[in-house]
């Protein structure tokens, strides 16, 4: 979860805040009036911040494709030093770089570089605030204690993002939140360059293990968070993309995301952007190449997305670029179950049906 501004995140365009290979499948339409480019499906941001929208502010978030340099910090405290060695914590997080170039098909490249010490922070940890409602300014200032502190050992013009990791001793950084740069202040400087992206771990990472990682890189990256802000966490979209459950039962990136990252080219995605019907057969997400969703716009920030998720059926859920991180942008249906074949997906109101012909191929219809 990155944490939020001290001010509202709507004038973005103006001075935005924050801290937060393969050819397609043929598709077969049997009515041609509806059948339309991939941009016509592709959804505007309308939260101003991390959302389902394809029109990503690259001022604030940072590519999603080609290689990001990281460096990975490891601090302790005054009350808390550490008591072992940083190589346990570096290889905890380590899997996390080829779990993405695998879920990226390879279009993203973590190159992941490790300063093997302890960094003494200048505080106590119980002095930096990590608590649920952690602002950007003490976030900020924990950023960049740990950058400052570790300046000597470092050339930081060298990466684009960093991770922070503490000691297990500090329990007071319990949880893990993003940090992205506010362009309309200072913020965090060293050897010449802007450091505008970092993961700071706390102890939920030995909870949810190295997905955790993926989880927060993809926030830099400008996608939002899926599980519950409030109520059950995870009634949105259960285990199924790991900005949800981070150790739900299938996280993967939903294919939605993939395409929003542009790890997914837009001939893999089927689009039906009004009245008609389109036959798609679809290549699981977990595998390269292939088209991997039909899409059913349904408004203007609305759409339908169906999915192949390999041995489980087909996934359906809504996209909804005008809903925020944490109140359910994205929303599966079938109570977070895949639809085998022969079930059927309906919403009369939208007039979109959705037929699941076998593991993976469907039909998309919208009515009007």
């Amino acid at each position: 979860m990155p944490t939020t501004p001290h001010r509202p995140r709507l004038a973005v365009a103006a001075a935005a805040a924050a801290v937060l290979s393969c050819l397609a499948t043929p598709t077969t339409a049997t009515a041609a009036s509806g059948v339309a480019p991939a941009s016509d499906c592709a959804l505007p941001g309308r939260t101003g911040w991390t959302d389902e929208g394809h029109d990503t502010d690259r001022t604030l978030f940072q590519p999603s494709t080609g290689t990001r340099r990281v460096l990975t910090l490891f601090v302790d405290f005054p009350d808390a030093p550490d008591t072992d060695s940083t190589q346990p914590y570096a290889a905890h997080l380590a899997p996390a770089a080829d779990w993405l170039g695998t879920a990226s098909h390879g279009r993203v490249r973590l190159d992941v570089s490790v300063l093997p010490r302890w960094i003494r922070m200048p505080a106590a940890s119980d002095s930096y605030g990590f608590a649920r409602g952690l602002t950007f300014e003490a976030h900020e200032k924990y950023v960049r204690d740990a950058i400052a502190a570790a300046d000597p050992y470092a050339d930081f013009s060298r990466y684009d993002m960093v991770y922070v990791v503490p000691t297990k001793a500090a329990t007071a950084i319990s949880f893990s939140p993003t940090y992205i740069h506010d362009p309309a202040t200072p913020g965090v400087t060293a050897d010449g360059t802007r450091l505008k992206w970092a993961v700071t771990f706390g102890q939920d990472m030995w909870h949810w293990g190295f997905k955790v990682a993926a989880h927060e890189t993809g926030h830099t990256f400008g996608l939002p968070d899926l599980y519950a802000f409030t109520g059950a966490p995870h009634r949105y979209v259960g285990g199924w993309d790991v900005m949800g459950d981070i150790a739900g039962h299938a996280p993967q990136f939903l294919g939605w995301h993939s395409w929003k990252l542009g790890w997914t080219r837009d001939r893999q995605v089927a689009c039906l952007a009004g009245p008609g019907r389109r036959t798609v057969t679809l290549t699981p997400v977990e595998r390269p190449g292939g088209t991997k969703i039909a899409v059913v716009r349904t408004g203007e920030t609305a759409a339908y997305v169906a999915e192949s998720r390999q041995g489980q059926g087909v996934l359906v859920y809504k996209v909804d670029s005008a809903v925020r991180t944490g109140e359910g942008p994205v929303r599966v249906m079938n109570d977070h179950a895949a639809y085998a074949p022969g079930e059927t997906f309906a919403d009369p109101e939208a007039g979109v049906r959705i037929d699941v012909l076998s593991g993976n191929a469907v039909r998309i219809v919208r009515a009007r």
